[in-house]
């Protein structure tokens, strides 16, 4: 059939365009954990190495990051290949909180933490942190961790007269980095799936 406005039963049909199957892939939802020094994007044109080396193999097909790390951050980064569902979790009124693990050229004092929280003013934008809390502290520098819904950490730490040394997204919502490898991959679970999502949204299929 080449009428393009013949009915047709997608569920029973196979459509091709010019020779290839238009069928619509299986949804993938992926958690990978981006190492260090990668870029979040499909190409660079500076010929530096991205986060798709990671999936080097596994005949995926189309996939797409769900938000980014920048190419010094490292940690828990979600893929998919639902457009809709992604611009759900990344929406700052509907997406889930992400938490971060942030290593700092410094020891914090309690009320520059507090300061962090109400926030401050830097390039015309209102900075904040949902929370912070020291996890360790040394001499030197302290571990941070840190939940918001939208990333600007460096820039906030930099207000205050902090280098950030190292920054890991360690769980997005429910869904935690926990024992994955870094450069390692898995599927989300169903739970998982059903917990990112605000009450309202409907789980993906």
């Amino acid at each position: 059939m080449r009428d393009p406005e013949h009915p047709v039963d997608a569920a029973a049909a196979r459509i091709e365009v010019d020779g290839v199957d238009a069928t619509a892939p299986a949804p993938l939802y992926l958690v990978l954990n981006k190492p260090r020094g990668l870029v979040t994007t499909a190409s660079d044109e500076r010929g530096r190495d991205t986060v798709y080396r990671c999936f080097d193999g596994a005949g995926l097909g189309w996939i797409a990051p769900v938000g980014r790390l920048d190419q010094a951050s490292e940690g828990l980064l979600l893929f998919t290949n639902d457009p809709a569902w992604a611009a759900t979790i990344t929406d700052p009124g509907t997406g889930p909180e992400k938490t971060y693990h942030v290593q700092i050229d410094g020891c914090p004092a309690p009320a520059q933490l507090e300061a962090m929280v109400r926030g401050v003013r830097c390039d015309r934008e209102h900075l904040s942190l949902g929370s912070v809390r020291i996890l360790r502290e040394g001499g030197r520098n302290a571990w941070l961790e840190v939940v918001l819904h939208e990333g600007h950490i460096r820039r906030l730490m930099a207000a205050f007269g902090f280098d950030v040394l190292r920054l890991v997204r360690v769980a997005i919502g429910p869904v935690a980095l926990g024992e994955l490898a870094k450069g390692a991959w898995r599927p989300l679970d169903a739970a998982e799936l059903a917990a990112l999502l605000p009450p309202s949204t409907p789980a993906a299929a």
